[in-house]
């Protein structure tokens, strides 16, 4: 701990003022903002990330963040913030929070956690900001949807008339002086042959 003084010449006269009678430093820190805060968005949720570097080591594993982020065209006035309960740099938004097409900006902060009772602070200033925005879920287009439901039917359809024309040109062969070899490979050619134009004009 320190002794704290103030000393002065005062209306023409020297007087000393106790300032802290007893001052403990760890008592009363205050942090360098947060660096290099960077984000990545994709259509489910928004990553971002930065550096204490600047920190002391043995107060790294005890501070604790603060986020803030707002659109980009809005004030820091209406922000919201999220006291993050993890030590980690680096937090994530679902993308539930954000709104599509958006433009965001993000800035963060830091202190020792609550919890510490060896050392205290107050919050840091505000980190430099980075910008992120929700990326868009792609959409299916309903021409692919109806052309794979398509596919799905007829594939099985198609099996089971090519099984369908096998058992019947086996049974009528039976009945007919023509030769099985002649009449069905003239119609398995011939269903074969559609099969293959349908699924050109399907792709």
């Amino acid at each position: 701990g320190y002794r704290v003084s103030l000393q002065g010449n005062f209306f023409g006269r020297n007087d000393t003022y106790m300032t802290f009678p007893e001052y403990n430093p760890r008592k009363h820190i205050k942090l360098d903002p947060p660096m290099d805060i960077q984000s990545n968005a994709t259509a489910s949720k928004c990553q971002i990330w930065w550096s204490v570097g600047n920190a002391p080591w043995y107060l790294a594993d005890i501070l604790q963040y603060e986020l803030q982020y707002k659109e980009y065209s809005m004030s820091w006035e209406v922000a919201l913030n999220k006291t993050l309960l993890s030590s980690l740099p680096q937090v994530e938004i679902e993308a539930a929070e954000l709104r599509s097409g958006i433009a965001y900006t993000a800035r963060v902060r830091c202190k020792v956690s609550e919890n510490e009772i060896s050392y205290h602070s107050q919050w840091s200033e505000w980190s430099q900001t980075t910008v992120f925005q929700r990326a868009d879920v792609p959409k299916v287009s309903g021409k692919i949807l109806n052309t794979k439901t398509m596919q799905y039917v007829f594939i099985p359809l198609s099996f089971g008339t090519l099984l369908y024309l096998f058992w019947s040109c086996k049974f009528s062969s039976r009945r007919q002086k023509a030769s099985p070899a002649l009449t069905f490979p003239r119609q398995l050619l011939s269903f074969s042959r559609s099969i293959v134009c349908t699924m050109g004009i399907l792709r």
